[in-house]
């Protein structure tokens, strides 16, 4: 594999300094509650209105979003729900006998409150709000709270409120960054405490989940959004551009890839993004100027096999397949958050309307981890049940093992039955004699 274009630093996070930040202010609100998080409100987001959204502005909220706009919120909802709805019919309780007497089994529980983060800075993210509150509804989670950042004057734009009140969020909180995921884990302003946050959002909401993981469920740690391109020489390459420049204006510091079989290819597509980033708006323009030039990357490869080692050596978090044999690349890769097959689909459907989740891993997460599903919001608990038929063998190799282990207590547990269940008989439980 050659590099064609090598990215000139990794994404910049400033991790030390925003764990500090976040850190600090995680801790005045564990302690000040509510009336610290109204004062983060007012300093950081300028709002001073209605924290916990009314019905009444809901309603209002509705009103003004065009009809049109709300039948395409309606079509992304309905995708995503419908997908959502089918990983749910796919997660089943089921049991088994596992020797005569002995029956245990696993139940699909949905967490009981959820906290659903819905960024809304730069970009107005529709489609967060489906992708997360619409997840947990199909999940069965009793409990729905979300919360987006309010822009001054305003409150939550009126296409993101309208959504999370299509979606199901039970209670509303016009609240961003650190104090809205805090309010959410903490169970500030009448919510239930979440037992799960998910949700993109920028650093600070990121290193705010992180330090709370463990007392609450996470989705994931997020970084910058991250795409890969794997193309041969049947690709187009002007669709190919696009779609990098599509993804890169997401931040400076969202890397985009190419891995090529086709020299050809890989030279036109590096001639074509820089005039595609100068037709975009600003801010969008200076974003995906810079991501593209200090983190894109096009790499040149022998073979579909050795993109195919690339592709999951990076672990991106969306893989779009341009190349001949569709069904070969799904069959043979291993490592991504999201697959995008053939030109007729791209990230952008995935990122706003398809109804596979984007809320997805990041920073090459994608090697051990998949992204938002309604399996996130659920908990797979086993339980058991015997006769005293089975309790018999059970005991004694419990017996055994726990005592062999050092482990006298465990032991003791299972002698007690043996000699309730079966008081004539005597057993052999002392621990094998095993060379150390």
């Amino acid at each position: 594999m050659i590099y064609l274009k090598k990215a000139v630093r990794l994404a910049e996070t400033d991790q030390d300094e925003i764990h500090d930040v976040v850190a600090r202010m995680l801790a005045e609100i564990d302690t000040g509650g509510e009336e610290v998080a109204r004062r983060f409100a007012r300093d950081l987001d300028k709002w001073a209105g209605e924290i916990v959204v009314t019905p009444e502005t809901r309603a209002a909220a509705a009103a003004l979003v065009p009809d049109r706009l709300k039948a395409d919120i309606q079509f992304a909802h309905d995708n995503i729900r419908r997908f959502a709805e089918a990983q749910r019919a796919s997660v089943t309780d089921c049991e088994i006998e596992i020797i005569p007497g002995l029956v245990a089994g696993q139940r699909q529980i949905p967490v009981s409150a959820a906290g659903c983060y819905v960024p809304g800075g730069r970009y107005s993210h529709i489609a967060s709000a489906i992708m997360t509150i619409t997840t947990a509804k199909v999940a069965g989670v009793a409990h729905i709270a979300a919360c987006s950042p309010p822009r001054p004057g305003v409150g939550i734009p009126p296409a993101i409120l309208y959504t999370m009140d299509l979606c199901g969020a039970d209670k509303i909180l016009a609240m961003g960054g650190v104090q809205g995921v805090a309010a959410m884990a903490h169970g500030l302003f009448g919510l239930h405490k979440a037992d799960i946050l998910v949700g993109p959002g920028n650093q600070y909401v990121a290193e705010a989940k992180r330090i709370l993981f463990g007392t609450v469920g996470i989705d994931m740690v997020a970084g910058p959004t991250d795409s890969m391109v794997v193309a041969d020489g049947t690709a187009d390459a002007e669709l190919v551009a696009m779609d990098l420049v599509g993804q890169a204006e997401h931040g400076y510091n969202s890397p985009v890839w190419l891995v090529t079989s086709d020299l050809g290819l890989a030279e036109r597509v590096m001639e074509r993004v820089p005039v595609l980033i100068d037709t975009l708006p600003e801010p969008n323009r200076q974003s995906a100027k810079a991501a593209w030039a200090d983190c894109a990357e096009v790499m040149l490869c022998d073979s579909a096999e050795e993109m195919a080692t690339v592709s999951d050596r990076y672990g991106p978090e969306h893989l779009h397949i341009q190349a001949a044999d569709l069904d070969w690349w799904l069959q043979r890769l291993r490592s991504y958050g999201s697959l995008f097959l053939g030109e007729e689909t791209t990230v952008a459907f995935g990122d706003k309307t398809a109804g596979p989740n984007h809320v997805l891993p990041t920073s090459g997460a994608a090697r051990y981890t998949g992204g938002l599903s309604v399996h996130k919001f659920m908990k797979t608990v086993t339980w058991q049940r015997a006769t005293r038929a089975a309790a018999r063998p059970l005991a004694e190799a419990t017996a055994r093992i726990s005592r062999l282990e050092g482990m006298e207590g465990h032991a003791r547990s299972a002698d007690i039955r043996l000699a309730k269940f079966f008081p004539d008989e005597s057993f052999d439980l002392s621990a094998a004699d095993v060379p150390s």
